[in-house]
């Protein structure tokens, strides 16, 4: 069993189901439902297969991730079967169930998914789009935009076309090509076409949201311009920061925790980096930790989780790193707190401005090994009438590997 250790015997049959629910489900599938004791799904899914004698009915329990194992758990053993929308294993419940309790105890029958109908209606080919799907916050939709780039958004409710809007439009892509594709797949089905900027009123609760981006954005690629974050001069540099980002080595999946975030842009970029990684800022002034949530959201990366607090205390119960970033004023007490937390390959990266820090990491470095780097920053700068080069102040990096 794995994720809530609900404790299922038998199989759940995640069935999915189209806009015209029981009219389109083959025989088999009706099968399934005429003989189940239990038949789990939202309202709208529930409304769309009729109720068979001796059947109980029940809805997801909110929120779902926490109310599912026990809800499960005292469903054990009778037969039961779970009603998604389209296909069960794009953002639907599938997943969570095969998380809950492992590919032997579900049994996934998709249907034709939203994605997919939305594709033939765009005319669009899928490995041309990106799908995104809302969660708590719209601005999850901001870390895609790009030109020229097409989107199809999952959207949450019938004000998701309009807070997509608005975002577009405070974004600076408010020229982009907005269709709203509502019921899709039903005989309600219907579709609205727009510049972003243009975008009035609701939509039907069913939808979703198909974009042609037009606009300008900042690239993916670490180095992000320092304009680009919110900061109050507590700001890991552009070249620095790319420095810092290369040794770190973001993977899919992995975990950042950013130690003295600032102005949270190493956690920020590491996110950027791969829409499945994650990452922890950890910051003792409260002013930062607003700017940090602003930057987050600001740079499409919402789910970025901000602690309050000073390390190395605020380290303890925290989710085991596979990367760590101390930025300025490290102390000997956080590197080593970090450098224990790390697993066998996990990443350490260390800055260095003042000479007692320095002290610090070359120890280390002579202990531990890794790599020890000076970096010197010069930019050309007016002089008069004339022009020179100005210095920054230079900084000792200390990466490291665990072996």
């Amino acid at each position: 069993m794995r994720g809530g250790g609900a404790r299922v015997r038998g199989v759940i049959e995640v069935i999915g189901l189209t806009a015209r629910g029981w009219e389109e489900l083959p025989e088999r599938l009706r099968a399934l439902v005429r003989h189940a004791e239990v038949v789990l799904g939202s309202p709208r899914l529930l409304d769309l297969v009729p109720s068979f004698p001796g059947q109980q009915r029940l809805t997801w329990p909110s929120p779902l991730r926490l109310g599912l194992p026990e809800m499960l758990d005292g469903l054990s053993g009778r037969p039961m079967i779970a009603l998604a929308s389209g296909d069960p294993l794009l953002a639907g419940i599938g997943s969570t169930l095969i998380e809950l309790l492992g590919r032997d105890r579900v049994r996934v029958h998709p249907a034709v998914s939203s994605v997919v109908l939305a594709l033939a209606r765009m005319g669009w080919s899928g490995e041309s789009v990106q799908v995104v799907r809302l969660g708590d916050e719209v601005d999850v939709v901001r870390r895609w935009l790009s030109p020229g780039r097409r989107l199809i958004v999952l959207s949450r409710d019938a004000d998701s076309p309009a807070a997509v809007a608005r975002l577009l439009v405070d974004a600076g892509f408010g020229a982009t090509r907005l269709t709203v594709l509502s019921d899709l797949g039903a005989d309600t089905e219907a579709r609205m076409d727009t510049p972003a900027d243009a975008w009035l009123g609701a939509a039907p609760a069913l939808n979703l949201i198909c974009l042609e981006c037009v606009g300008e954005t900042l690239s993916l690629v670490p180095g992000l311009p320092d304009e680009a974050f919110d900061h109050d001069g507590q700001l890991t540099k552009r070249d620095l920061r790319a420095s810092a980002l290369a040794h770190l080595a973001p993977q899919p999946g992995q975990l950042l925790w950013d130690v003295g975030a600032g102005a949270g842009s190493i956690a920020i970029e590491w996110l950027r980096s791969h829409p499945s990684c994650r990452a922890v800022a950890i910051e003792r002034d409260q002013e930062r930790v607003k700017r940090i949530e602003v930057n987050a959201r600001r740079l499409g990366v919402p789910d970025l989780g901000v602690v309050y607090g000073e390390a190395p205390g605020e380290l303890v119960g925290l989710p085991q790193p596979d990367a760590v970033f101390v930025g300025g004023g490290a102390t000997a007490e956080v590197v080593d707190a970090c450098w224990s937390e790390l697993p066998t390959g996990g990443r350490l990266v260390v800055h260095a401005v003042t000479v007692e820090t320095e002290m610090i990491i070359t120890e280390r470095w002579r202990r531990l090994g890794g790599e020890l780097t000076r970096i010197g920053v010069e930019h050309v700068e007016r002089i008069g009438g004339h022009h020179g080069w100005k210095p920054s102040r230079a900084l000792v990096q200390w990466s490291v590997t665990k072996p």
